[in-house]
């Protein structure tokens, strides 16, 4: 698989779980990366972790992406300070789990805004530098759940499924400029977000998967790093299931 020097890319909420593996992978392919997330200490301290790591340029920057200015303000500072990305990862999402009849607005509007409309700032964002380099590459993280649901996570399955038509209508827009607009949708993946099940909810939850055990957060960016690739060029509008077979 082709190494990405001299190529910038973006990955929002890079600062643990899946995030911070899609860093470290494109890091460990050559890539100059730039990553966000919501504390200035955090975001420099996993920088400095990772550059020593790999030798590669990685940048952290504080950005809250359910803001459109600060967005916007992120990619002007990732292009002043590495240039303009080519390769944008949307991995950065929240819970606020709960039944629908005692869902909150604020509970409703944060996932959305954090899981959804981010992803249309930081695509709008980017789409300009792209569309000037005739190529780019979009990789959108949905989830199993945006497809088939989940009760009591009404907000986050929206906001997860509309990612997948949000995906499907850019790849539209943007393949004859050679940008590639793709999904991931994880399964069970041993994150800090998943760690919040009991044992037994987490047994139950694993024994319904065919491959009978949770995905890591490098499974996960090994798909990222493909679909990044000049080797999945004739991939686009795709939703590919990192799951263990749980979505059959």
């Amino acid at each position: 698989m082709s190494d990405f020097s001299d190529t910038v890319i973006l990955v929002t909420g890079g600062t643990r779980g899946i995030g911070r593996a899609c860093v470290e992978a494109f890091a460990q392919k050559g890539g100059t990366v730039a990553f966000c997330g919501r504390s200035q200490e955090t975001v420099d301290t996993v920088a400095t972790e990772i550059a020593e790591a790999t030798s590669a340029t990685v940048k952290g920057y504080q950005a809250d992406i359910s803001n459109d200015t600060e967005v916007d303000a992120l990619v002007k500072a990732v292009t002043e300070d590495l240039g303009a990305p080519t390769i944008l990862v949307n991995n950065a999402g929240i819970t606020k789990d709960g039944l629908l009849m005692r869902m909150k607005n604020d509970a409703w509007d944060e996932v959305m805004q954090t899981n959804l409309s981010s992803a249309f700032y930081t695509c709008r964002a980017v789409s300009r530098g792209m569309m000037k380099a005739r190529y780019g590459r979009i990789i959108n993280l949905s989830s199993i759940v945006g497809v088939h649901g989940q009760a009591g996570q009404a907000n986050y399955a929206a906001s997860k499924a509309g990612l997948i038509g949000f995906s499907k209508s850019l790849a539209q827009e943007f393949a004859s400029r050679n940008i590639s607009v793709n999904v991931i949708t994880p399964g069970y993946i041993n994150t800090d977000m998943t760690a919040e099940l009991n044992e037994d909810a987490l047994n139950d939850f694993v024994e319904k998967i065919p491959a009978k055990r949770a995905g890591s957060p490098e499974e996960i960016a090994s798909a990222t790093v493909f679909l990044a690739s000049r080797e999945s060029a004739y991939i686009t509008g795709h939703v590919l299931a990192v799951d263990g077979g749980l979505g059959m």
